[in-house]
């Protein structure tokens, strides 16, 4: 390539101008023109294609249930669920229910998937999922499954491995879920008093009663044995308002005795042992207060002088 070179001056001053000119070669390179040569649909259809691969993920190309009807999943679904393949069961229903979201199958893995997940230990799921069929299907013939499903899985929770083979004292427990259970029990009642499921609830409901009775007088115990009479005196007092005909009133009579007469408050300690003897002449079942020694152990004694309980 070439350059032409010119001065010219400006004005009166020495300053100089260099023009340059680029001369460019006769055999330049040129693009072709595309449109000219690949047709319009060619290049659409290309496009095309090229989404479509792009779209397809191997979930999608190798999906053995691609092919199956409602009726087929819902019969491989319960299948698995009779086989107490429990994790499979509730994988089919979800299936079921994303491919064919209308229909009695549907309507009916929803209620299924609950029974699945609460098998599976998973009693979240299984909540959530009786919760959604309840509010999707309020007047569904079988609804009063779905609030029996959230009372059973309360029921259990927190029941572990061991528990199951080796008795233990349910009421020591956190009574949260029992609480929970408890009240969808009373709800289940409520609504359906004729449900095939209300004699089961009923007697659940007893059980559960006794269970957060017998709570509070763990807790009552526990104050009793920390000096914290006044307090297990009010808990033993809310035994007697909320859970009378239980197993834990005469135990709560005994220890509102044994509280007030620590607190010196020998009018109310005289009241709980005249209705304890009215009510129970010849003994009650269950744990006796009187047995219980509530004098501090040593380790008791202990944390309470280096301020550990404080």
């Amino acid at each position: 390539m070439s350059v032409r070179g010119e001065f010219t001056s400006v004005g009166q001053t020495n300053h100089v101008i260099l023009k340059t000119a680029a001369v460019v070669p006769k055999n330049r390179f040129t693009m072709p023109n595309l449109r000219a040569h690949i047709p319009l649909h060619t290049l659409f259809l290309a496009f095309g294609l090229l989404l479509g691969a792009c779209s397809e993920t191997p979930d999608e190309t190798n999906d053995e249930y691609s092919e199956w009807s409602a009726e087929q999943f819902y019969n491989e679904a319960r299948g698995a669920l009779n086989e107490k393949r429990y994790d499979k069961a509730a994988k089919l229903y979800e299936k079921l229910e994303a491919r064919y979201p209308f229909g009695k199958y549907a309507t009916q893995s929803q209620l299924d998937v609950a029974y699945a997940y609460y098998k599976n230990d998973e009693p979240d799921s299984a909540i959530a999922a009786a919760d959604r069929f309840i509010k999707l299907n309020p007047a569904h013939p079988n609804v009063d499954y779905a609030y029996y499903i959230k009372g059973l899985v309360n029921y259990n929770r927190g029941i572990g491995f061991i528990d199951r083979f080796i008795p233990t004292d349910s009421s020591q427990r956190d009574p949260g879920s029992t609480l929970d259970s408890f009240k969808d029990f009373e709800e289940l009642l409520r609504r359906f008093p004729n449900s095939r499921y209300a004699e089961d609830s009923r007697k659940r409901i007893i059980s559960l009663r006794n269970n957060l009775a017998m709570h509070e007088i763990h807790v009552a115990d526990f104050y009793m044995r920390r000096g914290a009479y006044l307090a297990a005196a009010r808990r033993c007092a809310e035994v007697l308002r909320k859970y009378q005909r239980t197993q834990a009133v005469p135990v709560a009579l005994e220890i509102m005795e044994q509280a007030y007469r620590k607190l010196g408050m020998t009018q109310l300690a005289d009241d709980a042992k005249r209705v304890y003897e009215a009510n129970y002449a010849e003994g009650a079942p269950g744990q006796a207060a009187k047995d219980v020694n509530y004098d501090p152990s040593a380790v008791e004694k202990l944390w309470k002088f280096i301020g550990l309980e404080e």
